[in-house]
């Protein structure tokens, strides 16, 4: 993998250079911290730890370690990928946080189809060969349900489907303060964020982006919010609501509070892929699955609803 070259906007000055490492990569920041420590990452010519505060200006270099075959997946991270569904054609997966779908350029991590492979699954080869059977995605920050085809014919018909809009994406999310009104459509065109290449903004000529959202509960300075997607735009959620002044909590790279985020223990955005439905590839029935909240989002929302929450 080369390296890369980061010149520091005047909006990232002041943040932790492992965060902005992780954003302008789109990798886990913990991939990101450990590059800190092992070296790979140079402040303006020299190695840094991982809390160093970044200032507008400054250069950071990054050469990460030799990216792992996609076949050496960690088995741990095989186990946490749990099965929510399956048949001949189709594999439902409940992807955790630090996954990436597949392979890319700025990615050293683990993916859905390397832990697939790993794991002795058969992946349609359609479309580019590092993204075999990927017929959507959620980020690497991003956890809960995402299918995967499993043969040409599922592959077809399920980028169809979402090419088409047809599947139902619900996920839930923590944003700060409370959405008003509780329950709306947030209608906005995402495009490229000019001052920066690895983040998205609300554009007047971005792309159309249409959210639907609800509020399940309000706990004062976040709310559990439940969000169904009529587009699927990079980083739609966390754009449209960071928009709206309510960031998801812990998605520091959209402005949310990291005094916030360090009450909840969150170390990325709390949003989750909690439901997804859509027509089997071959019969046409409609198929629907659940992710439960993992781990680290549960105790999140339980330090809310039992209001113990001090900053």
């Amino acid at each position: 993998m080369t390296g890369h070259s980061i010149t520091v906007a005047a909006g990232d000055a002041g943040g932790r250079i492992d965060a902005v490492v992780a954003a302008a990569l789109d990798v886990a920041r913990t991939a990101a911290a450990a590059w800190c420590s092992g070296g790979h990452v140079l402040l303006n010519g020299r190695p840094v730890s991982k809390s160093r505060k970044v200032v507008a200006g400054d250069t950071i270099t990054i050469d990460p370690p030799e990216e792992t075959d996609p076949l050496e997946v960690r088995a741990e991270y095989v186990e946490a990928m749990a099965i929510l569904a399956e048949d001949d054609d189709y594999v439902v997966i409940d992807k955790p946080v630090g996954v990436a779908a597949h392979p890319s350029p700025g990615w050293v991590g683990p993916t859905v189809v390397g832990a697939l492979l790993a794991a002795g699954y058969r992946i349609s080869t359609s479309g580019a060969p590092e993204r075999q059977g990927i017929v959507h995605r959620l980020d690497v920050g991003t956890s809960g349900a995402m299918v995967v085809a499993k043969t040409e014919r599922a592959y077809t018909a399920l980028k169809r489907a979402f090419k088409e809009r047809t599947p139902a994406k619900t996920y839930h999310a923590l944003v700060q303060g409370l959405p008003d009104p509780l329950e709306g459509t947030i209608n906005a065109p995402i495009g490229r964020h000019p001052g920066h290449d690895w983040k998205f903004a609300v554009l007047e000529d971005g792309r159309d982006s249409v959210t639907h959202y609800k509020v399940l509960e309000a706990f004062g300075r976040a709310s559990l919010v439940e969000v169904e997607l009529e587009t699927g735009r990079t980083h739609q959620i966390r754009v449209h609501f960071s928009a709206l002044r309510h960031p998801c909590a812990g998605d520091q790279t959209y402005g949310a509070d990291p005094r916030l985020a360090a009450a909840l223990g969150l170390t990325r955005q709390w949003l989750h892929a909690h439901r997804l439905g859509f027509p089997h590839p071959v019969s046409g029935e409609w198929v629907q699955v659940e992710s439960d909240y993992p781990r680290d989002l549960a105790h999140a929302l339980e330090i809310m609803r039992d209001g113990d929450l001090r900053y």
